[in-house]
């Protein structure tokens, strides 16, 4: 059936810039977008499948009728387009495939669908994405928030398993439900930034949602791209920004997704020792492809362009970067050179980011790298990959290993937390307390600290306060914050939480503890080689020296008296935090307020404080001249 068709969305120049990887706007052209064209409403689609034979749109509208209508190839772009009157918002549809090759024959959901139906169903649907912004200061004044020198501490968490509604059953709250309770839980708890593992289209609902089958849609199982919209702009409008965990590491086969989209290898490679990823058993994207850099650029600027998002966490850099990432020898294709670097693919990152920071400055990019690649967050004129960020993952495993040791151990292993230093301003780093340390049965951050129940919360406590006392971003999994277990004992999580919530507006209010996190001249140790007290003592520093903080750690559950480190000036150095306070579940030791700091050089300082350190507590002094 033949229909009048309108003007073309593609121009010449946007099919150029396609076909070379250089159009980061797709999202604008292919897909479906209702248009009226000579006074007649309908749908314009259009689709890239340069080895079909045919392609047709079906949905509710033809009775999926695959001969229905059929879209038109346009020129030599490799891309099928067509208008249908009449269909408009909220149609259900799909593209009927038919491959010039082996007699393929598919019904694909949109690669550019903004929304799709709720899994198992696989339909695409037509929408749009209209909505009335309400975070205007939010959005002019972000450039000052997401800046390396300012506080960021991200709660990270999965949407579907934060507070269910019991009253339903246990149904997930939708993101209009979620709005105004998250953004007050977590300015009540200090945080700056909230990071949601995928919100994008995934197959299995009960999954951490990194197995993507719809890149430009939000899961329809919390509501609509407008609900999702209104969810970001209530927390921006409370001062927290979004961060989304993005994943153009591998996609999942599942027939109506990306996969052999047109009877070929589209957006995959064809040998299976590049494109497909034996640990996950999904597919691997073609970097080299320059229609696929185009896609997945798109897909970054997407969510910052029409969701107003702060910064993208880029999931499982490593397996991009190296050819034989989880593979033996023989089941991988080394590159050019013979090396195991993924050449491609180091461009393609290379790419994004400088695309990303061209249009948003304001933003963060966010690399989780679990190897020493170097330069992952230096930019690219200087031979780095161009991130803002990278996880630092070494310093999750050896800190979580020193804290399940006995601590009548731990002076053995005073090395495990202090290494991190040798190589802490290489990058700018984020101290991760992630969802990789509670998913697979691993059990939660509490189950992993030492000792009886009083120890294992003191542990956790003193453990939180030596990430904040450390230089960097941080980042904690929901449910960390109270302490999260199965049993729920009330005054030990509700103290675990006061403490972060402290730490938390503390690390934001003193410059000294955020303004050099990504510097080394915003630390100094004091003393990092008690290892027989495994205690640690450590000074931060603002761009001014105004004020100073001092964090003392003592690692075991003996209180030590008379216990001195030197600092560097006089006067009166007032105990800011304490996490062995009553408040947080602890006993109460501490130093009455504060110290006056005696004129007796210490560790190479002119002045020294004589302290009382709490049992598996983490002390912080400030000083102001």
């Amino acid at each position: 059936m033949s229909h009048p068709q309108p003007a073309s969305l593609l121009t010449a120049h946007d099919s150029y810039l396609f076909n070379e990887g250089s159009h980061f706007r797709l999202y604008d052209k292919l897909g479906a977008h209702v248009v009226t064209d000579n006074g007649v409403s309908g749908t314009y689609f259009a689709v890239w499948a340069p080895d079909a034979e045919e392609v047709s749109v079906i949905g509710e509208f033809n009775g999926w009728n695959k001969a229905s209508h059929r879209l038109a190839p346009k020129a030599h772009t490799g891309i099928w387009e067509g208008f249908i009157p009449g269909v408009g918002k909220g149609a259900l549809y799909k593209y009927h495939i038919a491959s010039r090759f082996q007699a393929y024959r598919a019904d694909k959901a949109d690669p550019f669908s903004m929304f799709n139906e709720i899994p198992p169903k696989t339909a695409s649907i037509v929408w749009d994405l209209d909505f009335a912004w309400n975070d205007r200061q939010w959005m002019n004044d972000r450039q000052q928030i997401n800046r390396l020198d300012k506080p960021m501490a991200i709660y990270e968490m999965h949407l579907g398993s934060w507070r269910r509604n019991f009253a339903e059953a246990g149904h997930s709250l939708s993101y209009r439900e979620l709005a105004s309770e998250l953004a007050d839980y977590l300015d009540r708890l200090g945080f700056t930034h909230v990071e949601f593992l995928p919100v994008m289209d995934h197959p299995f609902f009960g999954s951490w949602g990194y197995q993507i089958t719809g890149f430009f849609a939000p899961s329809g199982n919390f509501g609509t791209p407008q609900d999702f919209m209104y969810l970001i702009d209530t927390l921006h409008q409370h001062g927290i920004g979004v961060i989304l965990d993005w994943v153009p590491s591998h996609f999942p086969s599942d027939e109506h997704g990306l996969g052999y989209f047109d009877g070929t290898h589209l957006y995959e490679h064809a040998d299976p020792r590049q494109g497909y990823h034996p640990e996950w058993k999904s597919y691997i994207f073609n970097y080299g492809r320059k229609e696929v850099q185009s896609f997945l650029i798109s897909n970054a600027l997407f969510w910052l362009d029409k969701y107003h998002i702060d910064g993208l966490r880029v999931d499982a850099v490593a397996s991009m970067l190296y050819l034989d990432y989880a593979r033996k020898d023989g089941e991988w294709i080394p590159n050019k050179y013979g090396g195991r670097e993924n050449l491609e693919a180091i461009d393609f990152l290379r790419r994004l980011n400088g695309a990303v920071y061209e249009h948003y400055p304001d933003v963060q990019t966010i690399a989780e790298e679990s190897t020493d690649w170097p330069m992952v967050s230096r930019p690219n004129h200087v031979g780095g990959l161009g991130f803002g960020l990278k996880w630092d993952m070494g310093w999750m495993h050896d800190t979580l290993e020193y804290m399940r040791k006995d601590a009548v151990h731990r002076r053995y292993h005073q090395n495990d937390l202090t290494f991190r230093m040798l190589y802490a301003f290489h990058e700018n780093f984020v101290l991760p307390l992630s969802h990789d340390e509670v998913v697979y049965g691993k059990g939660s951050l509490l189950g992993k600290m030492s000792g009886d129940e009083w120890q294992q919360f003191a542990n956790l406590r003193v453990l939180y306060g030596y990430m904040y006392a450390q230089p960097a971003k941080k980042l904690l999994f929901m449910g960390g914050e109270f302490a999260q277990r199965r049993e729920w004992a009330y005054p030990s999580h509700a103290g675990v939480q006061r403490w972060l919530g402290d730490l938390n507006r503390f690390y934001r209010e003193e410059p000294a503890l955020h303004e050099l996190d990504c510097e080394p001249a915003g630390f100094e140790w004091i003393d990092c080689g008690d290892a027989e007290s495994s205690v640690l003592s450590l000074m931060r520093k603002g761009k001014s020296t105004a004020t100073l903080v001092l964090a003392v750690c003592n690692f075991t559950p003996v209180a030590r008296q008379d216990y001195r480190i030197g600092a560097p000036r006089g006067g009166f150095w007032r105990e800011a935090l304490n996490s062995d306070a009553k408040d947080y579940g602890g006993s109460g030791v501490g130093n009455q307020g504060g110290v006056e700091a005696e004129a007796t050089p210490l560790h190479g300082r002119p002045c020294s404080l004589t302290l009382t350190l709490p049992p598996l507590a983490a002390v912080f002094f400030t000083n102001k001249a």
